[in-house]
């Protein structure tokens, strides 16, 4: 007779082969292997339950939180190395400064190059020509801007007399009554200051604008990187992408160039916002008389490419001006032109001007304003718009197959 073992063996046997195997008819199963038969079903059973149970409990947590864990420490990682890199560049900020203004006024000048090289002139002379006309109309706004302030400045000092006499009997009448030496002699300092400060006042009418003019190293490194990239720009940028694969380097060849045009458009844009606060705060200040009007609305325009901010500093001058030439009522009315100006840039001429030139939504302007001002200050909301509107027009482009 077959021991209970060889019983056990055929039975666990056709479990594995998942087949019943056939059992003489002549040959009973003993009671104790029957037993142990049932105990192994039930162990199996109780092991395939636990099973079920401890995978139950590990799917326990949401596919939603899951989710964002994922992209938690991704975002994490993103924001660590956007930390190391301001980080460099705030290190290295007289290199960062003066080639973010080289990209951008490359991008002013590039349509001039492209005009010159399609009229049949070498690269080199296309350059050099382009260079040439910035300089002459620089040049020429300068001299402009420094016979205004020769010819209008003697003119300044007699109408700030004037307005400080007018000052003085206006505060000594009712219902001030005010007589007290201390706010005359407050008062007479106005033109005493002009008269002593001139090359200071002179001084802040031309340079205003050109924050990095103290920096020669940084000017210098700015005008010679504008030289190369316009003359050698796709050069540069074809050495740049030509250890890349070729469908990666078509798909980032791509991305650059339409990040580029949008770097253009906003350049754009944003010279056209400046001359229409140029326009609008000199026609102001012509039509009340002011002195400076040309020089002041130099100082505006150049003022208006930092966003929201430039305007109303560039107009404190021209509130002072007016304040010592014309008296507080032409102060406030320009100081209101002025607040009009500002809104209107915030929440019209940019979002609608130059968002329309990128092709950003006026909401995207104005946070990218903020978060730009926030973090780095007046060169963090002058790059800000540009950032966004390449990173726009890129990533569509990257995803491209």
């Amino acid at each position: 007779m077959e021991s209970w073992q060889g019983w056990l063996g055929r039975i666990v046997g056709r479990g594995r082969t998942g087949a019943p195997e056939a059992v003489p008819a002549d040959e009973a199963v003993p009671a104790d292997v029957a037993v142990a038969a049932d105990e192994l079903s039930v162990t199996g059973e109780a092991v395939v339950a636990g099973t079920g149970a401890a995978a139950r409990t590990a799917g326990s947590v949401p596919v939603w939180l899951q989710t964002g864990a994922d992209w938690s420490w991704r975002l994490l990682l993103i924001g660590a190395a956007l930390y190391v890199v301001s980080r460099i560049a705030g290190v290295l900020y007289i290199v960062v400064v003066p080639c973010a203004a080289a990209l951008l006024l490359t991008a002013l000048l590039q349509p001039l190059t492209a005009r010159l090289r399609r009229a049949g002139l070498p690269s080199l002379a296309a350059t050099w020509g382009t260079m040439l006309v910035a300089a002459v109309v620089l040049t020429g706004i300068i001299t402009l801007v420094a016979n205004r302030v020769s010819a209008d400045y003697p003119s300044l000092l007699d109408e700030s007399k004037h307005t400080v006499k007018q000052v003085e009997s206006w505060l000594a009448g009712p219902p001030f009554r005010i007589k007290s030496a201390n706010v005359q002699n407050a008062l007479n300092n106005i033109p005493r200051f002009l008269s002593q400060h001139r090359a200071l006042v002179e001084g802040t009418v031309l340079t205003g604008g050109r924050i990095a003019a103290e920096f020669m190293a940084g000017l210098v490194l700015m005008l010679f990187v504008t030289f190369f990239l316009l003359k050698d720009g796709d050069r540069i940028w074809s050495w740049l992408i030509s250890e890349l694969r070729p469908s990666a380097a078509g798909r980032v060849d791509r991305a650059a160039r339409a990040a580029w045009h949008a770097v253009v458009y906003y350049m754009r844009g944003t010279v056209a916002v400046a001359a229409i606060h140029a326009v609008v705060i000199g026609c102001a200040l012509e039509i009340m008389g002011v002195p400076l009007v040309i020089p002041l609305a130099v100082l505006i325009f150049l003022a208006a490419f930092v966003p929201l901010v430039g305007l109303l500093v560039a107009g404190a001058l021209a509130i002072v001006v007016t304040l010592a030439s014309k008296g507080w009522v032409d102060a406030v009315i320009l100081l209101g032109i002025l607040v009009i100006e500002d809104q209107l840039e915030g929440h019209l001429l940019q979002p609608q001007v130059v968002g329309r030139a990128v092709r950003l939504h006026p909401l995207a302007i104005i946070l990218a304003l903020a978060v730009g001002t926030v973090v780095a200050g007046i060169p963090g909301a002058v790059v800000a718009v540009p950032i966004v509107a390449v990173i726009t027009r890129a990533v569509p482009e990257l995803r491209k197959s």
